[in-house]
């Protein structure tokens, strides 16, 4: 009876082996729990024991592999661990540099540290984790640049890195991430052009370049892609003129605001032009209002102002339901909601 025990405990030590993580992958979690600290919960203190895959605090298993598939650990969470602690959403956040052992994860397909307070860079080595599909480390204080691997990231589908310390230019490879349908890189310290590049990526729909010092033109190419709905490169250092791909595009939310672009507004508006927002204020733009302008098909949000526009405002949709600060800050714009033209 004894031996039979003893046999039937062996089983059971060999299926929970089986069915937990393998010892390298929880090796790599407690590297780089040691590289981190979060000091205020105590989150870490849920990542002992022999299975990672098994009520590890933010780690998540593929249930086939049992490999670690999401690493989950953002700044502010609905978990019931918070309201313990009296803090509805919010930990003081997980501080140090995120360590370069998270690329010895190959099964990973999620990294969320959003709204932390990490630092250093992100790790070079990014790029060899074939699986990954969200990327999100935005609201942190990294710095560095954005490393060239992370083009290497063919699976990658969501990338957010908004709110850091990032210098350095965007790769001019960006366009390799095939699969990209969101790349939010605002409110960083990113120089340089805009990668042509960007426009062989046919799944993107939303690029938010904001905020940073971005430099040169705008690549014409962008106002030809499929699904590319949202762009957003307002508060850089663009220069040149407004491509007229960009107004008879698939573009509904284009902010181009706060910066030095010169020349006039595409007079290339048609049936094709649906916009819910146009923002185009603080530039150098000249000229007139185009006129065709009144055969966008939907126009919700304009504005113009703080331009060097002149002449008359073209009048019924969508000048009918848009307010004189829409207008305001030009060198002589004339006509409803501003003053009569003379």
């Amino acid at each position: 009876m004894g031996s039979f025990m003893y046999i039937a405990i062996l089983l059971l030590a060999i299926i929970s082996t089986v069915h937990s993580c393998p010892p390298s992958d929880r090796e790599a979690l407690l590297s780089f729990r040691a590289a981190l600290n979060e000091s205020y919960l105590g989150i870490f203190n849920s990542w002992k024991g022999y299975d990672c895959c098994h009520e590890w605090y933010g780690v998540s298993c593929d249930p086939t592999t049992h490999r670690v598939a999401d690493i989950n650990l953002r700044g502010e969470s609905e978990d019931p661990l918070f309201e313990k602690a009296h803090r509805t959403g919010y930990m003081t956040g997980i501080t140090g540099p995120i360590p370069s052992c998270i690329t010895s994860l190959p099964f990973l397909r999620i990294i969320d540290l959003v709204g932390n307070k990490l630092t250093g860079s992100i790790p070079s080595t990014i790029g060899r984790l074939s699986r990954l599909t969200v990327l999100n480390v935005a609201e942190n204080q990294l710095t560095g640049y954005i490393p060239r691997s992370l083009t290497n990231l063919s699976s990658l589908m969501h990338l957010d890195l908004r709110n850091n310390f990032i210098y350095g230019n965007i790769p001019t490879n960006f366009g390799k991430l095939r699969m990209l349908s969101r790349a939010l890189l605002s409110r960083n310290k990113l120089t340089g052009h805009i990668p042509y590049s960007i426009s062989y990526i046919y799944r993107l729909s939303d690029l938010d370049l904001s905020l940073n010092k971005l430099s040169g033109s705008i690549p014409p190419s962008l106002g030809k892609m499929h699904v590319l709905a949202t762009l957003n490169l307002d508060g850089n250092n663009i220069t040149g003129t407004i491509p007229p791909s960009l107004i008879n595009s698939r573009i509904n939310i284009l902010n181009l605001s706060k910066n030095t672009i010169e020349g006039y507004i595409p007079d290339s508006f048609d049936e094709r032009s649906y916009f819910m927002v146009m923002d185009l204020s603080y530039n150098k733009l000249k000229g007139r209002i185009p006129k065709s302008i009144s055969s966008a098909t939907f126009i919700g949000h304009l504005d113009v102002s703080h331009n060097h526009l002149c002449g008359q405002i073209p009048e019924g949709s969508p000048f009918d339901h848009l307010e004189a600060s829409s207008f305001t800050y030009n060198d002589c714009l004339c006509g409803k909601p501003l003053k009569p033209c003379h």
